[in-house]
């Protein structure tokens, strides 16, 4: 049989390998022996000693009939040699907190003789459920059996799936020996994410493409900076001035909408949060951001989650952002992955996170924060200066621990933050995240209208 499962529906890498353990030979064939196994080799072992102790010619065949079955059944399970091919489907790779996958488990016989009995075992985290088992009747040569199964899980992470195992026994039960297939597939648990409303808010405007870059001369054609024609460009956009001068063919630039952008920002510090599970301050936290990143993106927003760290995602560009819309679905998965196994970090500060937002035209501004001091605030509303506009979500955990009103430090910590600019709302225990959003988008109600926050006008 193969000793490795092969991901993705893909057949395993196929050898033919005898049923017992070829490495261990006969001893550890002899181990696989069962507990009734054993006991009839005991019995065949006691019987044959009592026969020769007393005399007893009958009971000596007994006792040889009771030893050898055990030990003939070992040898032909020993001797049997399977081809055996495993394949793992997850459907799908990627899901919620919460929300189930299957696990379709493909066992073909590709040799020219049939199996006996197969169980049939997939080792899974103890969080994604119990452990899957199957019983396989005979399998024709060339014949294929198909199972399924359902895992689910209530906290986040990437989970290991396999490596599969079988175990082989012959018809009596008296032996029982397990093969381990050597891959493993991977389930990604994402947070869950929450629909947000489009909501008015008041931020940067769409940009430009070319023409927010380009240096403008004094006067004439020369205003218009050209560029090395490139294979599909139109003709018409040929400026002939330019191509006599270069001595290459140059074609006009066209200002281009460049898409509106927005960094979700996340604070991990372990310092900032009390409690875990998946009700944490924390939790709430993660899951707001993936919400925050899936409904920018499917606005149409250039979108980057950004940590306290100073790392950013995607950051495949030089500016960090996800690219065109072909490349949004690709951006949201990896940002949904790394949302996936995003922990706490041991930083105490916020600094890294404001050195990647220095450069500026950073767009719209969404933050996740836990507790901050008044350090971190003030570093927090400097951050302001670097967007267009900004909105923080502040959790204090320990609200979130004792379930009581929000503090007067962390009223003090919003206040200050929208004295610099920032839309600070506190996060009670338990709230949701599409109540807080349409809050936040309220408080814009008599600011400039223009762009939609989430969409645009």
């Amino acid at each position: 049989m193969t000793t490795a499962a092969a991901p993705e529906g893909q057949r395993g890498d196929d050898r033919d390998v005898r049923a017992g353990d070829d490495r261990g030979g006969p001893r550890a064939a002899l181990s696989g022996l069962t507990t009734r196994g054993r006991s009839f080799l005991a019995a065949g072992v006691a019987a044959a000693v009592c026969a020769f102790v007393l005399g007893q010619g009958d009971l000596l065949r007994v006792g040889l009939l009771l030893a050898v079955l055990p030990l003939v059944c070992v040898a032909v399970l020993y001797r049997t040699r399977y081809q055996v091919a495993g394949s793992r489907r997850l459907s799908p790779q990627r899901v919620p907190v919460g929300s189930e996958a299957r696990v379709h488990l493909r066992m073909e016989n590709v040799s020219r003789l049939p199996t006996g009995l197969l169980m049939l075992q997939d080792h899974v985290p103890y969080m994604l459920g119990p452990r899957p088992r199957f019983v396989l009747d005979r399998v024709e040569a060339g014949g294929r059996r198909e199972v399924s199964y359902r895992v689910r899980s209530d906290l986040r992470g990437r989970f290991p799936l396999g490596p599969l195992q079988l175990r082989l026994t012959d018809p009596f039960g008296m032996c029982e020996l397990t093969r381990s297939f050597s891959a493993y597939d991977t389930l990604t648990v994402v947070p869950r994410t929450e629909p947000l409303p489009p909501v008015r808010l008041a931020g940067e405007a769409a940009g430009y493409g070319d023409g927010r870059q380009r240096s403008l001369a004094l006067a004439g054609d020369d205003d218009i900076i050209p560029r090395a024609y490139r294979h599909g460009d139109d003709l018409r956009r040929v400026h002939w001035r330019s191509t006599a001068r270069y001595g290459e063919l140059m074609v006009r630039r066209e200002e281009q909408p460049q898409r509106a952008r927005c960094t979700v920002l996340l604070d991990t510090r372990r310092i900032a949060y009390q409690g875990a599970g998946p009700d944490s301050a924390f939790e709430w936290a993660v899951s707001g951001a993936a919400s925050a990143l899936v409904h920018m993106l499917e606005r149409g927003f250039a979108v980057r989650l950004l940590t306290d760290t100073g790392s950013a995602v995607p950051g495949e560009s030089s500016e960090g952002f996800a690219g065109s819309s072909q490349d949004t679905a690709e951006a949201a998965g990896l940002m949904m992955d790394t949302l996936a196994v995003v922990d706490h970090s041991d930083g105490a500060g916020l600094s890294r996170a404001h050195d990647v937002l220095r450069g500026g035209n950073e767009g719209l501004l969404v933050a996740f924060v836990g507790d901050l001091d008044e350090e971190q605030a003030a570093l927090a509303a400097r951050m302001r200066q670097r967007s267009g506009a900004a909105v923080a979500f502040v959790l204090d955990s320990g609200t979130w621990l004792t379930g009581g009103a929000v503090s007067g430090a962390v009223e003090d910590r919003l206040r200050r933050l929208r004295e610099a600019g920032w839309t600070a709302l506190a996060v009670p225990p338990g709230a949701r995240l599409a109540e807080l959003w349409q809050q936040a988008g309220g408080m814009w109600v008599d600011g400039p209208a223009g762009d939609i926050w989430g969409g645009r006008s």
